[in-house]
C-alpha cells in the first residue's frame, strides 16, 4: 500500500530543522543594578544555555549605554528601578539587537521609561501577574509577524510582584514567547539553547499546523487529496516539537514517523461519516476533523516530551492522540464543535484560493476584487 506522505519531503525536512537547531546564536544580559534579586536569580538560571552553539554574556546598563554588541540576535535588560532602562533597551533596538525588559515592576518601569523620553515598545516588557496579554494571542500576533499586542499591567498591583513557583512559571513562558516572537529566524536555536523556549515554540507550531490543515480541508476538493499535504504537515509540526526539545531524530526514527502517521486514515473516514450525517457542512466538516486531528497530535507530543518522553515513543503517542480525537470529533455536534475554533482562518485560505485560482483562470478584474474582498 502507498502511503499517503511523501517520506523524502519528511527526511528533508528533518534535515533542514536539524541545521536550523544547530544555528549559533547570541545573547547578552544587561542588569540594572536596583533589580529584585530573585527575578536577576531566574533569569540568571533560565538564560544559561544548555547547548554548545548558544552564547551569553552579562554586563550592565552602563554597558547598553555605551556599546551595545551588535552581534547579538537578542538582549535581555533586567530591570529595576533606574531610569535609564527605557534608553538602554532603545539603544540596543538602535543597534538593531531585539531587547527584552524583564522586571517584576512593569508599571514603574513603563512610567519611568516613558517619563525619561524613551518608552518601551508594546509586548518588549516581560513581567509576571497582571492580566497580560495571554500566550497564544502572543504566538498568533508572531505567526502572521505582526508585533506583539500591548501589554497591561494592573496598575493597583503590589510591586515588586512576588515571584513563587507558580508566578515564575508564567514569566518564563512570557520570556519564551517573547523570543519566539523577536526572533523568528533562529527561533528554533533558541529553543534547543534555552528550556523556556520550547513549549512556547511548539505551541506556536501546533497552532499554526492546525490551521493550515483546517484549510487544506476546505480547499482540496478532490477525494483524498488532502490527505497527503496534512499527513505531511502533521509530520514537519512533530518533528519540529522534537527539535525544539533537544530529540534527535535518526533516519529510521523518521521514516517511523513518516510512516505512522501517513499510515492512519482515520482522519479521512471519520470526515466522510461526518459529512454524511450533516451533509450541508460536509466542505467544513473536513476542516473540523483536520484542525481537531493535528491539534491533538502537536500537544500530545508537548507533554509526552515535557514528561521526559524520547523520540523513540514520538510517533505511536501522537498518531494514538490524532485518532482519539478524530474519533470524538466523529458526531456531528463535535464537529460542529470543533469547527467553530477553525472555521474563520479557514474560510480565509479558501477565499485566498479562490483569488490565485481566478487569476491563473483569467477570470476578470472583477472576480479578482471580490476574492480580494473575501
Amino acid at each position: 500500500m502507498q502511503l499517503p506522505i511523501d517520506v523524502k519531503a519528511v527526511l528533508d525536512e528533518a534535515m533542514s530543522i536539524d541545521e536550523a537547531g544547530r544555528t549559533p546564536v547570541s545573547a547578552t544580559v544587561y542588569v540594572d543594578a536596583s533589580c529584585p534579586q530573585d527575578v536577576l536569580e531566574l533569569a540568571l538560571a533560565a538564560l544559561s544555555p544548555q547547548a554548545p552553539h548558544a552564547r551569553v554574556a552579562f554586563g550592565s546598563l552602563d554597558d547598553a549605554l555605551a556599546a551595545p554588541y551588535p552581534g547579538d540576535d537578542a538582549a535581555v535588560v533586567v530591570a529595576g528601578t533606574d531610569e535609564r532602562v527605557g534608553q538602554a533597551a532603545a539603544c540596543l533596538r538602535a543597534a538593531g539587537v531585539p531587547a527584552m525588559v524583564l522586571t517584576t515592576l512593569p508599571t514603574l518601569v513603563l512610567e519611568l521609561a516613558q517619563a525619561a523620553g524613551s518608552p518601551i515598545p508594546d509586548g518588549d516588557v516581560v513581567a509576571p501577574g497582571g492580566t497580560g496579554v495571554p500566550l497564544a494571542r502572543r504566538l498568533a500576533c508572531a505567526a502572521k509577524g505582526k508585533p506583539q499586542a500591548a501589554v497591561e499591567y494592573d496598575a493597583d498591583a503590589a510591586e515588586p510582584a512576588e515571584l513563587d513557583e507558580a508566578s515564575a512559571r508564567q514569566l518564563k513562558e512570557r520570556m519564551g514567547a517573547w523570543v519566539v516572537a523577536a526572533c523568528r529566524e533562529k527561533k528554533l536555536a533558541f529553543a534547543l539553547a534555552f528550556p523556556f523556549v520550547r513549549r512556547p515554540l511548539s505551541l506556536e507550531a501546533v497552532g499554526a499546523t492546525a490551521l493550515q490543515n483546517a484549510g487544506v480541508g476546505l480547499v482540496m476538493f478532490i477525494p483524498g487529496a488532502d490527505m497527503p499535504v496534512m499527513t505531511l504537515n502533521q509530520a514537519k509540526m512533530l518533528l519540529q516539537i522534537a527539535a525544539a526539545y533537544g530529540q534527535p531524530m535518526s533516519i529510521a526514527r523518521v521514516k517511523e514517523l513518516a510512516c505512522v502517521v501517513g499510515g492512519a486514515f482515520a482522519c479521512r473516514t471519520a470526515a466522510r461519516q461526518v459529512a454524511g450525517a450533516v451533509p450541508a457542512l460536509g466542505w467544513a466538516v473536513k476542516a473540523a476533523i483536520g484542525y481537531a486531528g493535528t491539534e491533538a497530535m502537536g500537544r500530545a507530543a508537548i507533554e509526552y516530551f515535557e514528561a521526559g518522553g524520547s523520540a523513540a515513543g514520538l510517533a505511536e503517542t501522537a498518531a494514538r492522540a490524532r485518532d482519539a480525537a478524530v474519533a470524538a470529533a466523529g458526531a456531528a455536534q463535535g464537529a460542529r464543535a470543533v469547527l467553530g475554533r477553525a472555521t474563520e482562518r479557514a474560510r480565509g485560505l479558501a477565499a485566498a484560493a479562490r483569488g490565485c485560482a481566478a487569476k491563473r483562470a483569467g477570470t476578470g478584474a472583477a472576480d479578482e476584487t471580490e476574492g480580494a474582498r473575501a
